[in-house]
């Protein structure tokens, strides 16, 4: 007994001492330094950046900023400060300019690749990482942005969004979670049934850090809807997610990574389809089936 307390104090100890690290953030000065308030979610701040000053077609269909427009970036306490993740979404000659003041402030790109094909304009996303003082990264940050022509300034306050024009709650059966609406688009967030850790810090929560399973479906009319998201996948789960895609007519857009030291080793499946949206649903949930996801 008393070797167990022996090894329990210190572990408190460290706890709370990490506690009062990630309750002494400014989150106020991080807030003023990116432009706009953070989404919070547990001990995670997101603040979104999404791309509404493009007007991005395919298929046929107008993407709304919400269903594959929506830059964000993540900021989680950890011990000496935070860790920060995030997905911008640039056109190709934004990339350069953003990734050059991106680099000069210590920042990490983990990924630079597309997640949609054929696309008008094509848009690219920049996944970053890094560590440190949260509001040094969050002016650097916003100092990188602003070398693209992402919208800066907060996004005026919203209307309560209509409800989308889909049968949502035989999604929400289908799927196996809740979904949400946002944006003129229903969400779904899946987490892993296991945990995700990148440099030993676990990715919590999973939808905020961007390592949940995320399905949105977007009305075309009719009960047609545009899908698109990522599924978060395993090596042994890529290929039996894939041909189920196929198999329910989803096309698979793009198949890469996020980041570069995660645990378990993870890979991210694009993809898009615009159908009749109970039948893509069934698809997505034959596909989440071959994934260690947590799901009803």
């Amino acid at each position: 007994m008393m070797r167990k307390l022996f090894w329990t104090v210190p572990i408190l100890a460290a706890l709370s001492t990490f506690t009062a690290r990630a309750q002494d953030v400014d989150w106020q000065k991080v807030d003023d330094a990116f432009g706009r308030k953070g989404t919070v979610s547990g001990d995670v701040h997101r603040y979104g950046f999404p791309r509404s000053d493009l007007n991005v077609t395919l298929d046929g269909v107008t993407i709304k900023p919400a269903l594959a427009l929506g830059g964000w970036v993540a900021l989680k306490p950890m011990h000496g400060g935070v860790m920060v993740m995030g997905d911008l979404v640039l056109l190709d000659s934004e990339i350069n300019p953003v990734m050059l003041k991106m680099i000069s402030s210590g920042l990490e790109i983990t990924a630079i690749h597309n997640h949609l094909v054929s696309a008008s304009p094509a848009t690219l996303y920049m996944h970053i990482s890094g560590h440190g003082d949260p509001v040094k990264l969050a002016n650097a940050i916003h100092e990188a942005l602003a070398q693209s022509k992402t919208p800066m300034n907060a996004p005026a306050a919203a209307n309560p969004p209509p409800p989308v024009d889909l049968d949502t709650a035989q999604l929400d059966q289908i799927i196996g979670v809740k979904g949400h609406v946002g944006g003129g688009v229903y969400h779904f967030s899946v987490p892993r049934r296991d945990p995700v850790t990148e440099n030993g810090m676990a990715l919590t929560p999973a939808g905020a850090m961007g390592v949940a399973i995320g399905i949105n479906f977007q009305p075309t009319g009719n009960g047609k809807a545009a899908i698109t998201g990522d599924f978060v996948v395993t090596q042994q789960e890529v290929n039996p997610v894939l041909r189920e895609m196929r198999e329910h007519g989803i096309e698979v857009t793009a198949l890469h990574s996020h980041m570069l030291d995660e645990q378990p080793r993870l890979f991210f499946m694009h993809f898009w389809a615009n159908d009749d949206a109970i039948k893509l649903a069934k698809g997505l949930r034959a596909a989440l089936d071959k994934t260690a996801s947590s799901r009803s």
